[in-house]
């Protein structure tokens, strides 16, 4: 879920200071991306076996996390109590897990505008190893390899009743929220799903290349299906920003569909990635970028437009560049609004802002993935250079996406 943030609103700068969780604390996650509840007497199925474990490494009680503790602040790796799952739950030791431009959303928020408390274990893209399962919890054994789906839901609900779970409809009155978007995430050693229905079997696929693909490709797939019908061939496709999720689209569109693709960003490097990916055209994202793409297509416009930064200028531009009954599709989280009211954009354009994907989707993001349909680019850290990582996506210098290996 990209989005763009004012300039300086991250002191990311320096190196963490490494923090230790008062000794005898212990919080546990209970129930849908819930936060900060007790922690439930008992130990799930294996959950004895998986401490001991880490008792052995010297890890019992406390592995390390990379955490959002105070407003303004950049984030800090510290160490956590050792999770347990508690009923329902499933305890993933992480292998990967993605840096996104949602967390710099977030840690550009006033204290006012967060809508849960701090401390928050970052990360909502996470795979890992099942290492142990909850009393009740069924579907995955110690071992498997697996990937977090991120919207969670409550399950129940009109729109979860058909696999819509990032459109539940009661997420909100439950206090149900994403995994480091609220409920603690996959940037640290372990960490707690609340449910198997929210894990996806990651089967053969190298678990660095595909955990962005939980939202970088997640994202833009669920995007572009919305547009299918009118992506023919002869049609054009236009790519803002090619990023860590605009690069994936670039790829998504070229196996997916017919259509030209155009891409556009403000950097050469990034243009050269989005060419090497698939692109048959690339613009530089300016004031004369709309007028390039009509030129480009004969003055009709492109039938589809994914803006992947979302600023006013790049909604602007999008609505300007779009084809009479096109699709202007707004991803990014960069508060840009496009009107919608007679003569001011071409004839039946539907204009939408999409979230995430269904678990469905996923699914099908890593079979497309199996085909080497989709490479994502990524740049690899270890946890106690999570911290660097988010300061250079503040700064715009992550070529594709950013992998944190919290386990080495």
């Amino acid at each position: 879920m990209p989005t763009a943030t004012r300039p300086g609103a991250l002191g990311l700068t320096g190196t963490a200071a490494l923090e230790r969780v008062p000794e005898g604390v212990r919080i546990n996650a209970v129930g849908p991306g819930r936060i900060d509840t007790p922690l439930l007497a008992g130990r799930g199925r294996e959950a004895y076996g998986a401490r001991a474990a880490r008792r052995a490494t010297g890890k019992d009680n406390a592995v390390k996390a990379l955490q959002y503790r105070t407003v303004g602040a950049p984030p800090e790796v510290v160490t956590v109590p050792d999770p347990e799952p508690g009923p329902g739950q499933v305890l993933l030791r992480v292998t990967a897990a993605g840096v996104c431009h949602s967390d710099i959303a977030v840690m550009s928020w006033s204290a006012d505008q967060l809508p849960f408390p701090l401390p928050l274990t970052l990360g909502h893209e996470g795979v890992g190893t099942v290492a142990a399962l909850g009393p009740g919890a069924e579907g995955f054994a110690v071992g498997d390899s697996v990937a977090v789906y991120g919207p969670w839901g409550c399950g129940t609900c009109f729109m979860c009743a058909q696999g819509k779970e990032n459109y539940c409809l009661r997420a909100a009155e439950l206090g149900i929220r994403p995994p480091g978007l609220g409920a603690p995430g996959a940037i640290a050693e372990y960490m707690i799903v609340d449910s198997p229905r929210h894990l996806v079997p990651l089967g053969d696929l190298d678990p660095v290349r595909a955990v962005p693909l939980t939202d970088a490709g997640l994202t833009p797939y669920h995007a572009i299906k919305r547009s299918l019908p009118k992506l023919v061939p002869g049609s054009t496709a236009v790519v803002i920003g090619t990023g860590g999720l605009g690069h994936v689209a670039v790829q998504l569109l070229r196996a997916m569909t017919a259509a030209r693709v155009v891409a556009l960003d403000v950097t050469e490097e990034k243009l050269a990635l989005a060419r090497a990916v698939g692109a048959h055209d690339t613009v530089l994202s300016d004031a004369a970028a709309a007028p390039a793409v009509r030129a480009l297509t004969g003055g009709r416009g492109a039938e589809a437009v994914l803006d992947f930064v979302g600023v006013p200028p790049t909604v602007t531009a999008a609505g300007a560049m779009a084809a009479v009954e096109g699709d202007v599709t707004i991803v990014g989280l960069g508060g840009g609004a496009l009107p919608v009211g007679f003569g001011t954009l071409p004839y039946e354009v539907s204009v939408t802002s999409p979230y995430w994907g269904t678990r469905a989707e996923l699914i099908e993001v890593f079979d497309l993935a199996r085909t080497g349909a989709v490479d994502v680019h990524v740049e690899t850290y270890g946890l106690d250079e999570a911290p660097k990582a988010y300061e250079r996506l503040h700064e715009g210098r992550i070529n594709g996406r950013a992998v944190i290996l919290p386990n080495g």
